[in-house]
């Protein structure tokens, strides 16, 4: 029986891509609390191309207890406590998140997800120990696997910072709107499709036997 390589699940060993970016109070993933967590979904057509499908974005309060470094605020430009940010608990943003990605999964035939982020090692290391402080016990994302598009890029065009990774690629860039959790995850998923379409469109995928 033939497989068909268009399908999301058999592009990826069954794993269902998920780009990720996340903003801190902080580098340390222990003390440091998120502040902002942006996530966008990916879906492929009938002709094997990837695409973003749904995009989820939550402002998040700082957990109790949580440091704050004051030179990532200057960074990222976020007030953790401004009212108009309309934060949430990070539990009831997990959760929301977390339940979209099951049903993004099981749509999709995959059975555990991967995150896809530019520097993937800090938005990995943040999710996992948030979900740890939050007692979630069904968790969508593989414990160790990630996509890291800074890796991807500078493998495939030569470039590791967002920026100019998308610039070099042939996407636009607008670094006024750079280190938001919710811009930063657009070009970061529209870098990580372009890099694999492109690598379709090599003849790289699927794979001649």
């Amino acid at each position: 029986m033939k497989t068909n390589c268009n399908n999301l699940n058999n592009r990826f060993r069954n794993f269902y891509p998920v780009v990720i970016d996340i903003e801190t109070t902080g580098f340390n993933y222990k003390i440091h609390a998120l502040l902002e967590i942006a996530v966008i979904t990916l879906t492929m057509d009938k002709n094997g191309w990837l695409k973003k499908s749904k995009t989820i974005h939550f402002h998040i309060k700082p957990f109790l207890g949580s440091l704050i470094d004051t030179s990532s605020l200057l960074f990222n430009k976020i007030d953790p406590f401004n009212p108009l940010r309309q934060a949430v608990d990070e539990k009831e943003a997990l959760r929301c998140i977390f339940d979209i990605i099951y049903q993004e999964m099981k749509f999709n035939k995959c059975h555990k997800s991967i995150l896809v982020a530019h520097n993937a090692h800090f938005d990995h290391k943040f999710l996992m120990e948030a979900t740890k402080r939050c007692k979630i016990k069904h968790n969508p994302f593989h414990k160790f696997v990630t996509f890291d598009t800074a890796t991807l890029s500078g493998l495939a065009i030569g470039q590791t910072v967002l920026a100019k990774a998308c610039q070099a690629i042939g996407l636009s860039f607008d670094n006024h709107q750079a280190h938001s959790a919710l811009y930063d995850t657009l070009q970061t998923a529209n870098l990580f499709c372009t890099l694999i379409n492109k690598w379709k469109k090599l003849g790289g995928w699927p794979p001649k036997r």
